[in-house]
């Protein structure tokens, strides 16, 4: 067996050990999959999971959305927050709460790593919001945004010596973190990322996003309105140095995909302080999304 596969293997056996997404959040899933989901069925299946109502309700009354009367029914906060926003809340929670690391001796600053993701999130979905995208598509762009990077997680807590390598040959050689990470361990992080959104079944553009952000022209399916978005933004959060991600030298943005969706990095510059803004709210809905 090579080093390749060795490592490969490490990795998987920690995929494998991954709790799969909850009940809960699979039938939500299931549900807003659904073109005709009303606000009644997904109030049907949060009802019966305590835990994840009072994150809804959490999320609700939090600053983020600045009400100025506290909400108590979990169906006017479903209503309220649109079906998507609660989709995706329930998705990071689960997310973050299986992947986040307890150790401390990891190669990636775990806070600096879910910042860079969350601006990766909110910097796509204020593209998409400029760009006059439907007002119920945006937390699809600002989920594909915040888990895009996911897959470097595994890597982060099952190979932490090689990964440390690979961050450190990155910097060195001013070559992109996934060149480094496929280098060094065989795989990168867009290969493992696959594979966890495999397990848990997620579909369409997240897993895709996932898939080929390093790679947008070889893109050739139908989420590439959100792949592109997402990749400005994360070039974006990395040339700007917002959070960590651990790629100093990012692979630079083909003219084609600006083409594509129609836009000028004097969009970005227009947008600068709005993302700043939305960070600074949005971390509520981390917050909430970790709570034990």
């Amino acid at each position: 067996m090579t080093n390749e596969e060795k490592n490969l293997l490490h990795v998987k056996r920690y995929i494998e050990k991954i709790p799969a997404l909850p009940v809960t959040v699979t039938k939500i899933l299931e549900i807003c999959n659904n073109p005709n989901t009303s606000p009644i069925d997904l109030n049907r299946v949060i009802s019966v999971d305590p835990v994840l109502m009072g994150r809804v309700l959490k999320l609700i009354n939090s600053a983020y959305y600045g009400l100025s009367n506290q909400v108590t029914s979990l169906a006017r906060a479903i209503i309220m927050l649109g079906i998507n926003t609660v989709k995706n809340l329930a998705l990071s929670t689960a997310v973050m709460q299986s992947l986040s690391p307890k150790a401390d001796n990891q190669a990636l600053d775990m806070q600096g790593f879910w910042r860079h993701s969350l601006c990766v999130g909110v910097t796509s979905k204020l593209i998409a919001k400029a760009r006059k995208i439907d007002p119920k598509e945006l937390e699809e762009y600002f989920i594909a945004g915040l888990l895009h990077d996911m897959g470097k997680i595994p890597l982060n807590n099952t190979l932490t010596d090689l990964y440390i390598q690979a961050l450190t040959k990155s910097d060195r050689d001013h070559c992109s973190l996934h060149e480094a990470e496929k280098a060094i361990i065989g795989y990168d992080h867009r290969e493992i990322g696959l594979l966890i959104g495999q397990q848990w079944k997620l579909g369409g553009g997240i897993l895709d996003t996932i898939r080929f952000h390093h790679s947008l022209m070889e893109y050739v399916g139908p989420y590439k309105d959100i792949l592109f978005t997402v990749g400005i933004a994360n070039y974006y959060a990395n040339v700007n140095e917002i959070g960590f991600s651990g790629n100093r030298h990012p692979d630079s943005i083909p003219d084609e995909v600006l083409s594509a969706l129609k836009i000028q990095w004097e969009m970005l510059d227009d947008i600068s302080e709005d993302v700043v803004l939305e960070i600074e709210k949005a971390q509520i809905f981390l917050k909430i999304a970790t709570e034990e």
